[in-house]
């Protein structure tokens, strides 16, 4: 594996869409020595030029369209047959029968004896490599499991992409509990807790433009309903340098989470510990606060250690 912190972090960049390189960035606590500094040109700015925070579709080139495709097949409820996806796409009929065809013959898709499509062996492979040359869940992989030790519970980490956060590691509490945050699984950042951590690390300009992207839809009672809840709940978790969830995006689930970034902001993350609000009152996750914001310090140390660039 690379040991160049920019060219492993400079990948998660491209899909945060965000050019971390602005002056002024909101960095909550003002941590560690060790993640501060940087100042290098994002690789993230030419993609965010491009594409925005809100990541819109590059569909018009030839891999844009391919890529529509597997996002069809890949979010569908059920492997879908050709009309299913033809109803989805933007693509004319004889177009999307040839996208078809060449994914299929890739490897990239499979089409079974129903006619419908379904994801094939060579994404498979493809995701199992990149799911082993993460290095960044190399890195904070052993720090999310001394958090779960200490606490019992469900420990995540998410990294943000665009206006989501995607679960990139998981380990299960004791008393493992059904929710949402599977890894690979992508949640809206304005109302999870990993995602407002995640937030509050953005500068004004890069809040003001996802703020622009985003429907603030109402998942429970108490999700965030407007910019200015968010804008408030956000100046308070840069302050304390921890954020929670209180049941905003899953009835009966809340955590409190921490950010977790590079030092050049081209990775922007979160970890947080989760459980059933049965199980564990809100004093109980204040107590983990100051654990949680440390274990989020000591991945940013190990970050800078072991993928920084070497003298």
């Amino acid at each position: 594996m690379s040991s160049d912190l920019s060219l492993e972090i400079g990948k998660t960049a491209q899909h945060n869409g965000l050019n971390s390189t602005d002056s002024g960035a909101s960095v909550p606590g003002r941590p560690l020595s060790a993640v501060e500094g940087g100042g290098k040109k994002s690789h993230a700015t030419e993609h965010s030029s491009r594409s925005g925070l809100v990541g819109e579709s590059a569909s018009t080139g030839t891999l844009g369209k391919a890529m529509d495709v597997l996002n069809i097949v890949a979010n569908a409820s059920r492997p879908p047959r050709f009309t299913e996806i033809l109803q989805q796409s933007d693509q004319p009929r004889g177009t999307l029968h040839r996208q078809l065809t060449n994914l299929v013959a890739e490897g990239l898709l499979n089409q079974r004896a129903d006619q419908a499509y379904e994801l094939g062996y060579t994404l498979l492979r493809f995701a199992a490599r990149a799911w082993a040359g993460n290095e960044f869940r190399s890195v904070a992989h052993p720090h999310l499991k001394s958090l779960h030790e200490m606490t019992g519970e469900t420990v995540h980490l998410a990294v943000l992409r665009q206006n989501e956060v995607v679960y990139l590691d998981k380990v299960e509490g004791t008393q493992s509990v059904r929710m949402h945050s599977q890894i690979g699984n992508a949640s809206p950042a304005y109302c999870t807790g990993v995602g407002k951590a995640a937030l509050s690390v953005l500068n004004e300009r890069q809040l003001e433009d996802y703020i622009r992207s985003v429907s603030f839809h109402r998942y429970t009672e108490s999700t965030i309903a407007d910019a200015a809840d968010l804008r408030s709940r956000l100046a308070q978790v840069r302050e304390a340098g921890f954020a929670f969830d209180d049941e905003e995006h899953e009835t009966g689930i809340h955590c409190v989470s921490s950010p977790v970034y590079s030092a050049d902001l081209s990775l922007i993350a979160a970890i947080s510990v989760t459980g059933p609000v049965y199980r564990i009152t809100r004093s109980q996750l204040e107590t983990w606060a100051e654990t949680v914001r440390t274990t989020a310090y000591q991945i940013m140390e190990d970050m800078q250690a072991r993928l920084g660039p070497r003298a």
